[in-house]
């Protein structure tokens, strides 16, 4: 069987996946198989996978369903335009806490007890336990291993629920707020002779700052300090920051593709005092149509080793 008439049993196998949650993303965002031959089941093209692998990319790394199946059909030729995902995701598993009034359910993949435990801390609105969690796997796993198989899952489970139900509002909320308290808890490197080197910020427009909070807590666990300017940084603003600071790095965040205006990069890259690396993080940047000074980290792991990696240059 070619690439172009793929079973979904073949394409399940390829994304690691399971059969049950193609369906899902065919019967709810419309990303199926485009092929079909009279009398057989509709089968899956190259493209179709290509549109899949950029859908299970994004919700593994946190945006949701809706959000990344309209990033991932409109970008009909993806190959070779976005990176593979590093660590894939399964079939959703359920994972049920009773509340008063009824059950919910947060679907968390083939995430371990700890994820599971914070979802169901989660649906309790419980942000004591959510805190606590979330700061002993810390300080026992680290910053990166907990938001990548503990946190992620979580908030990539709120996500698909709220996309099909527009319910656990509430729940985002407070668990992105227990998150970010954990995450600040974590040791900062001292203040020394020099300066922190690194600026991590939002696009300009851009509310989600989550993802460069776990930056900023995973560089300071490795005793890398660095500036956070945190959500919504102007263009203008950000160019006067780095002019100001002189920073070796600058990551800019952007969540989705109306806050990804490659214009904030080539700013940078013009600035008197250019940064010897920017780099575009999240989901919200095209790959093609960033200036080719521009590196793009595609996990937490990734962002740390590229940013950890740039030399200081004293008197910049």
């Amino acid at each position: 069987m070619g690439d172009d008439a793929l079973s979904a049993g073949v394409v399940a196998r390829r994304l690691g996946v399971a059969v049950t949650t193609l369906r899902t993303w065919h019967q709810r965002y419309g990303l199926g198989p485009s092929r079909h031959v009279a009398g057989q089941h509709r089968r899956y093209t190259s493209a179709d996978l290509a549109r899949l692998e950029i859908m299970r990319r994004l919700t593994a790394d946190g945006v949701p369903p809706a959000e990344a199946a309209r990033w991932a059909r409109q970008t009909p030729d993806v190959r070779g335009r976005q990176p593979a995902a590093s660590t894939p995701r399964a079939e959703p598993v359920l994972v049920e806490a009773v509340r008063a009034g009824g059950g919910r359910a947060i679907p968390v993949g083939r995430a371990g007890p700890a994820a599971r435990g914070l979802a169901r801390a989660a649906l309790r609105l419980d942000a004591v336990g959510l805190r606590e969690s979330i700061v002993r796997a810390i300080a026992s796993r680290g910053v990166i291993a907990t938001w990548t198989e503990m946190i992620c899952p979580v908030l990539v489970g709120i996500g698909e629920r709220h996309a099909a139900t527009t319910g656990l509002i509430e729940v985002e909320h407070l668990v992105s707020r227990c998150v970010s308290e954990a995450l600040a808890v974590v040791d900062r490197p001292s203040a020394g002779t020099e300066p922190p080197r690194i600026l991590l910020a939002c696009a300009d427009e851009e509310q989600h700052s989550l993802p460069l909070e776990a930056l900023a807590a995973a560089l300071a666990e490795i005793g890398v300090p660095c500036r956070l300017l945190g959500a919504r940084v102007p263009t203008p603003a950000l160019v006067e920051a780095v002019n100001r600071t002189g920073p070796v790095a600058v990551v800019i965040w952007s969540h989705a593709p109306a806050t990804a205006d490659p214009a904030q990069l080539t700013a940078l890259l013009a600035s008197p005092r250019r940064p010897l690396l920017v780099a575009a993080g999240g989901p919200g940047w095209q790959l093609a149509d960033l200036p080719t000074e521009v590196a793009y980290p595609t996990s937490l792991d990734d962002a740390v080793a590229l940013v950890r990696g740039v030399p200081d240059q004293p008197g910049r």
